[in-house]
C-alpha cells in the first residue's frame, strides 16, 4: 500500500502589527485576553479593514522566493472570504489571498502555492473562552503537492523548511506560531485531514499514528469516509471532528472591502537579491570546504548563528574536531535547556578555547562538557583556563593515579565485576562510570576501558 501525504503549513509572519489593522502583535500570548484588539480584528459590525500590512507582505514574498516559487508579479492578487462558523472567527469568515507564489520546491517536495491569510483567534474547547488577541495576525500558508511518502520524509521536509525560516528571519518564533494540517491516505482509499498540529515536532507523531490507524482499517476491510480529525498532542492520537469540508463548503468570494493587490516586478527582484545563502547551498559548501560528512553538514546548517559560529571556530581549530564538539557536547547542552546558540551567552571564542584545551590533552571531553554546563547555568568566567585550573579540572588522569582509581572501583563494586565476568558488557560501562566519577571526569575513556579489561583479565 502506498501512503500519500500533503502538508499545509501555517506560519505567523514577523510583523509589528496585524494584517489589516494597527493592533500590536508583540507578546500577544502574555497579554490579558482580548486586550490587543480593535473593531477590525474583533469583527465588529461596520468595521472596515485598512490597507494590507507591507512588512507582512514583504516577509511573505521573501519566503515564497526562498521556496523557489514563481511570483505572480503584475497580476492581481485577490483577498477572499473563506466562510465558516467557529467561535475563534469573529466575523464568520477568514480573509485569505489567492496565491502570491506557485510551483516551488523544497527538499524534493513540490510546493503547490503560497498565500497570505489572517490568523483566527484562540478558542479553548474546555472552558469555552475565546481570546481574539491572535485574530488578524498575518499568516503565510505553504501548501505542498501530495509528494510525501512517509512520516520521516515529512519530518525531513519540515526540518528543511525550519532551516529556511531561521535564515530569513521572516516568521515568528513563539510557541504556536507554526501549525500544520496534514492530508494523508493510502492509495485508493479516503483522504483524512489532521488539523492543528501545533509544532513541527508533533507532525511526525501525528502522521505515524494516523498512518497506522488507516492501515489497520484497510487491512481489516473496514470502510471509512473522508473526514477531519484533531491531533491530541498529549495522547499522541487523532480524534474524529467532523466530515471533511470541500472547497465549495467555504463559499469563497472576493472580499469587497479589500482591493486587489498587485506585486511589482521591482519588489520581487528586491526580495530575490536579499535572500541569503540558504541551508541547502550552505551544506554543499560545508562538505566541500571543510570535508564534513553530509549528516554533520545538515545538522550544522539549520541555524544561521550555529553555522556562523562553526565557521569562526573552524578558522582556529581543525574543522572536524569543531564539528564533533559543537554537534555533540554543545548541541546536547543547548537542547537540554531549550536554547538556541543565539539565545545563550556562548560565543565562538569560548568554543575555540574549549576545543583547543581538549585537542591539547589538557582536559577530556567530559570535563569540557562540565565546564560548558557551568557556563550556561552560572555564567562564563573572564578567564576560562584559570577557571579550569582553580577548579582542579586541568590535566588528564593517567599512570599510577588512574591505575589506583581502577583498583578502587573494582574493589568497591564486586557485583559489577562478577556480572561483567559472567558476560554482561553493561557492567563494564558501570565500572568505567565509577572510575570517571573518582577522577572527576579527567580520565580518558579509552584508557579507562583498556585498564579495566587488563585488570579483569579480558
Amino acid at each position: 500500500m502506498r501512503l500519500i501525504i500533503g502538508l499545509e503549513t501555517h506560519l505567523q509572519l514577523r510583523s509589528k502589527s496585524k494584517l489589516f489593522c494597527s493592533c500590536p502583535t508583540d507578546k500577544y500570548l502574555e497579554a490579558p485576553p482580548n486586550s490587543l484588539v480593535c473593531p477590525v480584528c474583533s469583527g465588529q459590525p461596520g468595521s472596515k479593514p485598512r490597507g494590507i500590512n507591507e512588512e507582512a507582505l514583504r516577509n511573505a514574498l521573501r519566503i515564497a522566493v526562498a521556496l523557489n516559487c514563481k511570483i505572480r508579479a503584475g497580476e492581481p492578487v485577490y483577498f477572499q472570504r473563506k466562510n465558516y462558523f467557529y467561535p475563534d472567527l469573529p466575523s464568520g469568515y477568514q480573509r485569505t489571498s489567492t496565491p502570491v507564489g506557485v510551483g516551488g520546491e523544497l527538499a524534493g517536495v513540490r510546493i503547490r502555492d503560497v498565500h497570505i491569510e489572517e490568523d483566527p483567534g484562540r478558542y479553548d474547547l474546555r472552558s469555552g473562552r475565546v481570546d481574539y488577541n491572535r485574530s488578524g495576525i498575518p499568516l503565510i500558508e505553504v501548501v505542498t503537492e501530495p509528494d510525501i511518502k512517509s512520516p520521516e520524509q515529512a519530518r525531513q521536509y519540515l526540518e528543511e523548511l525550519q532551516g529556511v525560516l531561521n535564515y530569513l528571519n521572516a516568521a515568528r518564533e513563539e510557541p504556536g506560531s507554526e501549525r500544520v494540517d496534514a492530508n494523508l491516505s493510502y492509495e485508493g482509499h479516503s483522504r483524512i485531514e489532521v488539523k492543528n498540529i501545533n509544532s513541527f515536532k508533533g507532525v511526525f507523531t501525528a502522521l505515524t499514528y494516523e498512518a497506522a490507524r488507516q492501515k489497520t482499517l484497510v487491512e481489516k476491510g473496514i470502510e471509512f469516509v473522508q473526514e477531519t480529525r484533531h491531533f491530541d498532542e498529549a495522547q499522541g492520537t487523532t480524534l474524529g471532528l467532523r466530515k471533511k469540508e470541500t472547497v465549495s463548503d467555504y463559499r469563497y468570494f472576493p472580499d469587497p472591502d479589500v482591493p486587489p493587490l498587485v506585486i511589482s516586478g521591482k519588489m520581487v527582484e528586491e526580495m530575490r537579491k536579499g535572500i541569503p545563502e540558504l541551508p541547502a547551498a550552505k551544506r554543499k559548501r560545508l562538505v566541500k570546504q571543510y570535508g564534513l560528512a553530509e549528516q554533520d553538514a545538515f545538522a550544522i546548517s539549520l541555524e544561521p548563528e550555529f553555522v556562523d559560529a562553526f565557521e569562526h571556530v573552524a578558522k582556529e581549530v581543525e574543522a572536524r574536531k569543531a564539528a564533533f564538539f559543537m554537534l555533540g557536547v554543545l548541541r546536547k547542552q543547548l537542547n537540554y535547556r531549550g536554547l538556541r546558540l543565539k539565545n545563550s551567552e556562548i560565543l565562538p571564542r569560548h568554543v575555540v578555547e574549549l576545543v583547543k584545551m581538549v585537542s591539547a590533552g589538557e582536559v577530556t571531553d567530559k570535563v569540557a562538557e562540565q565546564m560548558l554546563v557551568v557556563f550556561l547555568d552560572k555564567g562564563i568566567p573572564a578567564d576560562i583556563r584559570r577557571h579550569a585550573q582553580e577548579a582542579g579540572l586541568l590535566g588528564v588522569k593517567a599512570g599510577k593515579e588512574l591505575e589506583d582509581a581502577v583498583e578502587k572501583a573494582v574493589k568497591e563494586n564486586e557485583k559489577a565485576v562478577k556480572d561483567y565476568l559472567g558476560g554482561n558488557e553493561k557492567a563494564l560501562h558501570f565500572l568505567a562510570g565509577r572510575i570517571m566519577a573518582l577522577t572527576k571526569g579527567r580520565a580518558a575513556p579509552e584508557e579507562v576501558h583498556r585498564l579495566l579489561k587488563k585488570k579483569l583479565g579480558k
